[in-house]
């Protein structure tokens, strides 16, 4: 981290000064390494139409720490991984069992994850506020140790790219046509549903529950408003994400206000000027 914290001394702000202000060269780094994997996966999820699925994960999430919390662990956190794989495997098997459409599969489980963590949280007269900083969130109490898990899960994510893009990209336009080649579909969204999981529960300590929705969905779609090609759609996404949470940060700074609803309101203006751009273009 020293490495880092050199190199941040070298930027023209008061924060970033050598011996003072860590946990702002912590949340940099946490961001430069969060932006793009919300930029990747949210191109998954626009293209999937599953835009309401990492908000129904959320709900999910919020109940493994409720449980976590009910159990007396020290880390809740990994309950809530656990609980949002099992949540996120849940789904795929639901949808591909039966002819429900996916909104539907994923208001039936959110409104039951969301109800379980809240009966939970609320058990014997238990208070709610004590959850509140999962809602809201925080990057700036950010951790080295878990940037470092952070640019581990980047790297997984990074992999499977690589190596399932064009199965997954198949499974999600035409799953029969998929299947027909020898794709096993069920296993490649089950895939992408389970890394999903993983990334929005360890990311919410920082982003928080209440905009965490918006991440896996603005630099997609704000990409797809400018892209012409499957390549450019990755990079406006990925780009747009990483500029947008550096931005988001900066101005939560200078403004005392939430970091995960600047970087929200910065995406929202991305998606804004593409938007116009695309219009233009038309």
């Amino acid at each position: 981290m020293e490495l880092w914290y050199t190199i941040v001394s070298l930027l023209p702000f008061e924060w970033a000064q050598a011996g003072s202000m860590y946990f702002m060269k912590n949340a940099l780094l946490a961001i430069l390494v969060v932006s793009p994997l919300f930029g990747l996966l949210s191109t998954m999820v626009v293209t999937n139409r599953m835009s309401f699925f990492s908000d129904a994960l959320g709900h999910s999430a919020f109940t493994g720490i409720a449980i976590g919390v009910l159990c007396g662990l020290a880390e809740p956190m990994w309950m809530a991984v656990l609980f949002a794989v099992v949540f996120s495997l849940l789904f795929s098997l639901v949808r591909h069992r039966t002819s429900m459409a996916s909104d539907t599969v994923i208001g039936v489980f959110s409104s039951t994850a969301v109800a379980l963590g809240i009966f939970i949280a609320t058990l014997d007269g238990g208070s709610f506020t004590k959850f509140n900083s999962y809602l809201i969130g925080d990057i700036l109490s950010v951790e080295p140790g878990k940037i470092g898990l952070l640019a581990a899960i980047l790297l997984l994510v990074v992999l499977l790219w690589l190596f399932s893009f064009n199965p997954l990209m198949l499974s999600s336009v035409h799953p029969a046509l998929a299947d027909s080649r020898g794709v096993r579909v069920f296993w490649q969204e089950a895939m992408f549903c389970a890394a999903v999981a993983v990334v929005v529960t360890v990311t919410m300590t920082w982003v928080g529950l209440l905009v965490i929705n918006s991440l896996l969905v603005l630099p997609a779609a704000a990409g797809r408003n400018l892209a012409r090609n499957m390549r450019q759609f990755h990079l406006f996404s990925v780009l747009g994400a990483l500029v947008c949470g550096v931005a988001g940060l900066l101005v939560s700074y200078e403004l005392g206000s939430s970091t995960g609803a600047c970087i929200t309101l910065c995406l929202a203006v991305y998606f804004l000027i593409s938007f116009c751009l695309r219009r233009r273009r038309q």
